[in-house]
Order: structure tokens, then C-alpha cells, then sequence
């Protein structure tokens, strides 16, 4: 028998699923946010504080485009109500992959909760101020003192609360990969995932990206400047 015979070939087909502005802010963000952990650790706060304007701008970007961008990438798709998410997490128990293209409904609510914990973050970080009033947001100016400092500290818990949902994040990746043998990670790095039949997703034109990225650049350069640009 040859070797071609005994090849055993996957079924279904190879589609596109993510596409590439989805790809560079979701793998950004796990950059920047780990080197806005990094400089501020270091105490280097000029880092951190463009680290964090960066961070900024890809929220509003992602925001802008789970609006206008591709069918995978809209919060639309996949976002569903208690009913439908419910129905999937009983289905949870069950080996194999499946065939849902993009976010499934739990994982949806997972994306959703760590992009307002980041949201969070970064927008108490604009008005926090440190206890000897040296350093402060591009905002602070707009709260008095106390405020700002209540600012600061929401900012620093808010990021306990992003390590424990990345925490669970990740479990649930570990979880899906090892038990359901369903790999989430190379979609979000090639853009394509294996289906039993091509799922026909559509992908926003490349004006939609350039639009995008102007408004989200010119949201962050005016934030950073503190309005007053």
C-alpha cells in the first residue's frame, strides 16, 4: 500500500476565520499589557504611560471595528443573550471541536469582560494621580486631588482583575486544546481554521482598516495631549 493511501486526510475544509487587524490588536495587546506590568514595575513611567496611550488606541480601534469590520471580528456575531449562551454551556462536556466560526457564546462574554477590564484600566490611568502629585494622568487635571487618587487606586486593582481573567482565559484555551482537541491558538496566529464546510465569512474592505486607524490614532494622540491639542 502507499504511503498516499495510508495518509490519512483531515476532513472538511480550510476557510479564513480571522482577519489580519483582529490578529495584530488581539496578539498586541498581550504584548503592551505585559510591558505596561514591566515599565511600571521598573518605576520607568514614561514608558509606561505611552504603553498605555498605545494600549488606548487599540481598544478603540477593536471597539470601532467589532462594528465595521470583518463578520468574525463583530461583537454582533458573536455576542449572544443568557438563552444561547446557556444552551452552550451545556453543550461544554462534549468532545470535538465543533464547528462554530469565531467566538463561541461563552467565549464571547470572556472577550467582552477583559476588554472593559483593559478599558478600565486604562481609563482610570488617565486621571490617576501619585501621592506626591508628581505624576498624573493627561486628565487629572479635570478631578481634584482626592479623586484623582481614587482614580490611582482603582487603576492599580483593576489590573488584579485582568490577570485573573487572562487567567481563566487561558485555562480555557489549555482546556478546549487538551479536552475538546479544538486548537484556538493558530487560528488567531494563520487567520484560517479547518470546518466541516466553509462557513462564508465576509471581510470588511481595506478603507473600513485605514478609517479605523485614523480615528483611533487621532482619539489617542488627542487623550494623550489631554484634550487640548
Amino acid at each position: 500500500m502507499s504511503d498516499k493511501a495510508d495518509r490519512v486526510v483531515a476532513p472538511g475544509v480550510q476557510a479564513r476565520l480571522w482577519d489580519g487587524p483582529t490578529r495584530v490588536v488581539h496578539w498586541a495587546l498581550v504584548a503592551l499589557l505585559a510591558f505596561s506590568w514591566w515599565s511600571a514595575e521598573e518605576g520607568n513611567l514614561e514608558w509606561h504611560r505611552w504603553s498605555g496611550y498605545a494600549v488606548l488606541g487599540l481598544l478603540v480601534f477593536r471597539i470601532y471595528w467589532g462594528f465595521a469590520g470583518s463578520a468574525s471580528s463583530r461583537f454582533g456575531s458573536f455576542v449572544k443573550g443568557p438563552r444561547a449562551t446557556l444552551a452552550y454551556l451545556k453543550t461544554i462536556p462534549r468532545k470535538g471541536a465543533g464547528d462554530v466560526p469565531g467566538h463561541n457564546p461563552a467565549g464571547a462574554w470572556s472577550v467582552v469582560a477583559i476588554l472593559l477590564a483593559i478599558l478600565m484600566q486604562v481609563t482610570t490611568g488617565l486621571f490617576a494621580v501619585d501621592v506626591d502629585g508628581l505624576e498624573s494622568g493627561p486628565l487629572s487635571y479635570m478631578v481634584d486631588f482626592d479623586t484623582g487618587r481614587i482614580f490611582a487606586e482603582v487603576h492599580e486593582w483593576s489590573f488584579t482583575a485582568i490577570q485573573v481573567l487572562v487567567v481563566l482565559h487561558v485555562a480555557a484555551i489549555a482546556f478546549y486544546m487538551i479536552y475538546k482537541k479544538n486548537n484556538l491558538i493558530g487560528p488567531m496566529i494563520t487567520g484560517r481554521r479547518r470546518f466541516e464546510s466553509d462557513p462564508g465569512l465576509t471581510f470588511a474592505p481595506w478603507w473600513r482598516l485605514v478609517l479605523g486607524a485614523v480615528i483611533a490614532f487621532a482619539i489617542m494622540w488627542a487623550i494623550s495631549k489631554g484634550l487640548r491639542v
